[in-house]
């Protein structure tokens, strides 16, 4: 399942993109998930990676989407991001914040194809590591980049992910082995977290996605020595 964000102002154009979408899922046998945003304070708001793909309209009326863009990586280095726009100049702006590539207006099904065929391409060479979930409904491959963490309720587990929330059995010590070599790390007795995710730290907390997550005083110091690490081994 292919994730996509469609962020666009105009009425027309959401529906030819959408349509666009479909047909392309029907044609290359991808299953897409599309969801519609008006303007890019929507998308911005509570944004928590959950998207593969962003098609993101660069002139809208509260907020344009390079700024929605600059905002989005901050929490969301992987995203692909295609523009679309009228303007090819505005488009070239895209570089600043990884974009793809662009789509210019009037949008051809052709134009858009080509941009998410090589969109696809992108993901599929990344390196993903996946793990299964076993919940009360079934049980679920989840990538483990798109964990922010796992917390322990009892004899309970909740998988705090970019697509929702999973509730498992088990303990925080087995997936601790399972995770060691994913950059996931304990806060406490409580929390399992994935430090890529992590925001700062802030009054004893792991800032997660908009979250404080307390970290326990024998483990704080640990804690921010495998966040520095970690972040000095993204930045070489």
């Amino acid at each position: 399942m292919v994730r996509i964000a469609v962020v666009e102002d105009e009425a027309a154009y959401t529906q030819q993109i959408t349509e666009y979408l479909e047909r392309f899922s029907e044609e290359s046998g991808e299953a897409v998930k599309i969801t519609v945003f008006s303007d890019g304070d929507e998308i911005v708001e509570a944004y928590k990676a959950q998207f593969d793909i962003i098609l993101l309209d660069i002139q809208m009326r509260f907020m344009d989407g390079m700024t929605a863009a600059k905002e989005i990586r901050k929490a969301d280095p992987e995203v692909v991001i295609i523009f679309i726009t009228n303007m090819v100049q505005y488009a070239v702006q895209g570089y600043s914040v990884d974009a793809l590539d662009f789509v210019l207006k009037p949008i051809s099904y052709f134009a858009l194809s080509q941009r998410l065929e090589k969109a696809l391409d992108r993901i599929k060479k990344r390196p993903m590591t996946y793990v299964a979930v076993s919940t009360k409904s079934g049980t679920y491959k989840l990538e483990a980049s798109k964990i922010y963490y796992i917390e322990s309720l009892g004899h309970n587990l909740m998988f705090h992910t970019a697509s929702g929330e999973y509730s498992s059995t088990g303990t925080l010590k087995e997936w601790e082995k399972k995770l060691k070599d994913m950059h996931f790390f304990r806060g406490n007795s409580c929390y399992l977290i994935n430090l890529e995710h992590v925001d700062g730290i802030q009054d004893g907390c792991a800032l997660v996605k908009g979250e404080k997550l307390t970290l326990s005083r024998n483990r704080k110091t640990a804690f921010m020595e495998a966040l520095a690490n970690y972040v000095c081994e993204v930045e070489r």
